[in-house]
């Protein structure tokens, strides 16, 4: 059984409610949790592209991308856990993993399934909630991965139309 129903999230599926790219955290992370999100990413069979101000290149370790001085070069790791979803993650601080999704890749029940299992797995790895937000709205998830739950739950009330 899906962890989340279309008919009961489509509204947080709205990039007119929600913003075209909702905010994903973990809190509470360190340069540990970092590195279990790149392992999770290489080790997984997901398509990835890691990139530095643009520039592809190779995944190097959470600390070293963690350790980049204040004004350098933007860093990008975009992950697709399944054709058609991309995930960017920016890492810019070890207390937290940060990244967006594009509601527009994740309509129906697919998209509202391909979210969870995503979510899932990284929550999983870290052990940790990870929450939702609308764009620009930090502090006010509405669905998210709860660890003692095992799944993903919503953590707002839905503005059913």
């Amino acid at each position: 059984m899906p962890d989340l129903l279309w008919d009961d999230v489509k509204d947080f599926f709205d990039p007119d409610l929600m913003g075209a790219l909702p905010d994903v955290c973990v809190a509470g992370t360190s340069v540990e949790g970092w590195q279990a999100v790149f392992d999770l990413v290489r080790s997984s069979g997901w398509t990835w592209e890691y990139s530095e101000g643009g520039v592809p290149g190779a995944l190097p370790s959470a600390a070293e991308v963690l350790s980049h001085p204040a004004g350098a070069e933007t860093v990008d790791l975009r992950v697709w856990p399944v054709p058609g979803m991309l995930a960017i993650f920016r890492p810019m601080s070890a207390d937290e993993i940060d990244f967006a999704v594009d509601l527009r890749e994740l309509q129906g029940q697919t998209g509202v399934d391909n979210l969870c299992g995503f979510l899932c797995a990284v929550g999983r790895r870290l052990g940790k909630p990870v929450a939702m937000t609308a764009e620009g709205d930090y502090g006010n998830p509405v669905l998210g991965f709860d660890p003692a739950a095992d799944c993903v739950v919503l953590l707002a009330e839905p503005r059913l139309s």
